[in-house]
Order: structure tokens, then sequence, then C-alpha cells
């Protein structure tokens, strides 16, 4: 019974190695990339489907990849930090062999003929896609009650958010190291936060979006959860193929503007409120100069995004409503059909703000090198919240702006609300990823707050 025991502790302790201790076992002899996806898929059978986070899994594929890494690498056929490395796919991501099912049941799930390019781009890094992940409804703000919201790994009473909610949770309960996720609003940055991980929305166009089926297509963005900084950047080099490179991280004389619009909401509880006072004071005692930054034009970010999305997601549903409205969850279907009646001169007056607004946002970066807000205004609550909350900004009180602008935006663990995490969201210059995530590097070892849940 105790040899039993310390197998099951030792599987369980396999799903929360990072990419670089998997690198190191593999490299070593000590692990095969089939011990750890044979570990991850006995993890989802003992999840599923409480956690419901997976939405199909690859089975056979998964292992099979799994025996080449683990042949390539004993005969020192090396492709690099992602050989053998399990990832999970946002299942609106097009994975060839996987059906594609968009969290809907607007119409059946189809099998992909081939792979979007991010995922090319993972096969020939050697990563080994494990599964695909649940979302919300065309990442369009509610589960479809046929499918259900995906459970939060901290509480599985709670939900993980969305739209990427299967990805962080799978993430964040050990079945894998990495995920791939969409951000239109705060769609990775939101469950990251919830799930007490880390999740990066680059700048817009960094991440190719070829073979993800879009939802507000000058809005949307693909980017990586992880369980740390440095896994979410492997990642992205990845993602995106670019490489990029972390030193060691430190906060000395980093300047950091602290976005009052965000930090005084009155819509932050108690906690959240008191969790960001902290970790600005642990920042400032690591080093970091920290200022306010007030912007005007955030407070009225969020209201000139839904201007945008929702025209633009109903051009992408066009032929979709007209095939199956019924198919659609209720709250899914009313928000389609509100976006055919926004008016174009609202459309064109929001997407004329948006520049203003990047052009207000950009300007801060003579002064500062990333601006910090709490990444959503409350802990996970029981159920998605609604997408659009009259006089409220609600779950995206930090995160919308940023998809207006289209600047980097990322999600850090900074502390628990009893046993719910929070998070602390940092914001970059345009096409300055790197010299986010080094700044988000010194700011994870500053809050050192990542807590593995108990599951």
């Amino acid at each position: 019974m105790r040899a039993s025991q310390d197998s099951f502790e030792r599987k369980d302790d396999i799903g929360f190695l990072s990419v670089g201790e998997l690198g190191s076992v593999y490299r070593d002899g000590s692990l095969s990339p089939v011990d750890v996806v044979t570990a991850a898929l006995e993890r989802i059978e003992r999840l599923e489907p409480s956690l419901n986070a997976v939405a199909y899994v690859m089975r056979d594929a998964a292992l099979k990849q799994a025996t080449d890494a683990a042949a390539d690498l004993q005969s020192r056929r090396d492709l690099g930090p992602l050989h053998g490395i399990p990832v999970a796919i946002k299942d609106l991501i097009e994975v060839r062999g996987a059906p594609t099912g968009f969290g809907s049941r607007v119409r059946p799930p189809a099998e992909a003929t081939d792979d979007a390019e991010l995922v090319r781009r993972l096969r020939a890094a050697g990563a080994i896609i494990l599964c695909k992940t649940n979302l919300l409804e065309y990442a369009y703000g509610i589960a479809h009650p046929d499918v259900g919201q995906t459970n939060n790994p901290h509480d599985r009473g709670r939900t993980s958010g969305g739209s990427s909610g299967g990805s962080a949770a799978v993430v964040a309960a050990g079945i894998a190291p990495l995920a791939v996720g969409t951000d239109t609003g705060g769609s990775i940055r939101i469950p990251a936060s919830y799930c007490g991980i880390v999740g990066l929305k680059p700048t817009f166009g960094l991440v190719p979006v070829d073979g993800v089926f879009p939802l507000s297509q000058t809005l949307d963005h693909v980017g990586p959860l992880a369980r740390s900084v440095t896994d979410a950047m492997i990642l992205l080099e990845y993602l995106s193929g670019q490489p990029f490179h972390l030193s060691q991280p430190s906060l000395e004389g980093v300047t950091i503007g602290v976005l009052s619009y965000h930090a005084n909401s009155r819509e932050l509880t108690a906690a959240v409120a008191e969790n960001l006072k902290q970790a600005i004071k642990k920042l400032e005692a690591h080093g970091a100069i920290v200022k306010p930054i007030n912007i005007p034009l955030l407070a009225s970010a969020n209201s000139e995004l839904r201007k945008i999305i929702k025209p633009e997601a109903s051009l992408v549903h066009r032929q979709l409503y007209a095939e199956n409205p019924a198919g659609y969850a209720p709250r899914t279907r009313s928000q389609i059909e509100a976006g055919f009646s926004v008016d174009a001169v609202n459309y064109l007056q929001a997407q004329d703000f948006r520049l203003r607004l990047r052009n207000a946002v950009e300007a801060q970066f003579t002064d500062v090198d990333v601006l910090v807000s709490p990444s959503v205004p409350f802990p996970a609550p029981i159920e998605d919240p609604e997408f659009t909350e009259e006089g409220e900004e609600g779950e995206m009180l930090s995160s919308g702006f940023a998809n207006m602008t289209g600047q980097p935006s990322i999600s850090l663990p900074s502390g628990m609300d009893g046993h719910l995490p929070l998070g602390l969201q940092l914001t970059g210059a345009f096409c300055h990823d790197a010299k986010l995530l080094q700044i988000a590097l010194g700011v994870e070892a500053a809050l050192a707050a990542y807590t593995r849940p108990s599951i």
C-alpha cells in the first residue's frame, strides 16, 4: 500500500514540474515524455468531469508523440525546450485529427483536417498536443448549458473564468505545464488570475491567428498560460517564432505606474484592495519606484470595446446564426443579435477612440517602465459573470483596455483571499513584450505568491 501511495504522489508531482525541470529529467533519463503524458492522462481521468476543463483528449496521438520524443531525446535528436512537453489547446483552435467544438451546439464538432499555424509551430518544436480545453461558447462570455462552466482547481464550486477557463484550469491543476488561450477582453488574464497562474496577452499580431476561430478580429489575441513567467516566455517564443531572453530577476530602478482608475475602483473587494497595497509595498522593498498614473480615457475603455466586439462578433457569426440560432446558449444568442443593431457611426467612433487610448497609454512609457493594476477586482466567483454589467466594469475592469490598445499585458499570482488566488496585472509598451516579461520575472520573484491547489 505504501509503495502504491508513493507512486501516486510521484505522478501527482510530475504534473507540477516546470518546463525546465521536465527538460532536465528527460535529458538525464530519470523520466521520459511517456511517463509524463501517462501521468497527465491519469490525472485527466481522475479530475474529469468534475473539473470540466477538457473538451477532447488526444490520448493515442499524445502517447505516440511521447514515444517518438523519448526516442529522439535518447538518440540525442534534441529540438529544444519544448521537446516532449505536453501542451493543451483551447477548443476554438484547429488541431489536426481532433474535433473542434467551440463550446457550442450550433454545429456538431468537426474533425480538423489541418493544424492552426501556432499548432504547427509547436509540433515543429517537439511539443506534445495533449488535449483540447473547454471554453465559454465561441469565447463570447457564457458557458453553453450543455457544456457547462469549467470549475476552479482551488475550489470546484467556483468558476475558472473565461473564456480560456479550460486552458487555465488544466495548467493550475497540474494536467499540463502549458496551455494556449485567446484573449479579446481579458480571456487569458482573467482565468489566470482566478486560477493562480500566469497568463500573457502578447502584443496584438505577435502570435498568428490562422486556424483560430475569431471573435473580434481587431481585438483577438492568442497567448500562453503557465505556472511561471519563464514557462510563459518559452511558450511565447515558439508561438510567435521570435526569440526571447530573461536575465536574473531584478526590480532595482524599475519605474512602475499604478493605474489609478483600476487601483481606486469601488468595485475592488477589500481583500483585492489590500492585496494590491501589500504587493506594491513588496515591489518598492525590492527596489521599484512606484508612482500613480491617471489616464482619464480608461473610464470609457470597456464601454467602447463593447461597441467593437459586438458588431465584429455578429459579422463572424452571421452564417452560423442563420443556420441554427437555437444552437447557441440564450445569452450568447442575445449578444449576437444585439451586435447586428450596432450603429456604424458608433462602431467607427469606437475605433477612433481606441487610437486615442493607445496614444494616451503609450505616452506613459516615457516616464514608467510598466503599468500595474489588479488583474480582476474580485476572486473567482461561483459562476461566470455577465458579459455586460450595467453601470459596472465587472471582471474586465483592468483587462479590456490592453485589447483596445494591443499592448502586451500579463497576470501574475499576487496572493490569496482565503483559499482563492488573486492576481496582479502588468502592461507594457507596444511591441515591448521582452521588457514586460523581464519585469514580470522580477515581480514574480518579489511576490513569490504562487500557491499550488489542493486537488
